[in-house]
């Protein structure tokens, strides 16, 4: 049933750029939102099905969820650890997020202050 799971949670665009994003750092959803530029109970709504699927796992830090590739699955499966690592790269709109995602870290902004600005 894994193999499953693994398989309905890259068969959707925004699950798959979820997905991309965790594969490089652990974000809370006002983090996603902010850097896939979609809104929140969009970004809740896939989270919430990445968890369900066991793709994505999480941990409570103060008010704050922060959501994380659940690797150990991952690393089971050859070819879907191959396609975050090496195929995600060649599709635009991924290596897009990922170029977002950078940009983002340096900023120095987090979930608080992403939402203290007001810019979620």
């Amino acid at each position: 049933m894994e193999l499953i799971n693994l398989v309905r949670g890259f068969s959707d665009e925004n699950r798959a750029r979820i997905i991309n994003l965790l594969s490089k750092k652990s974000l809370c959803v006002g983090e996603i939102q902010y850097i896939l530029n979609i809104n929140q109970s969009n970004a809740s709504r896939h989270l919430n099905k990445l968890k369900n699927l066991k793709i994505v796992i999480f941990e409570k830090k103060a008010q704050w969820i922060y959501y994380k590739l659940n690797t150990e699955l991952i690393n089971n499966y050859e070819f879907f650890r191959a396609i975050i690592e090496t195929d995600f790269k060649n599709e635009e709109i991924l290596a897009n997020d990922i170029k977002k995602l950078e940009e983002y870290q340096k900023s120095h902004l987090c979930c608080e202050k992403l939402r203290k600005e007001k810019l979620i």
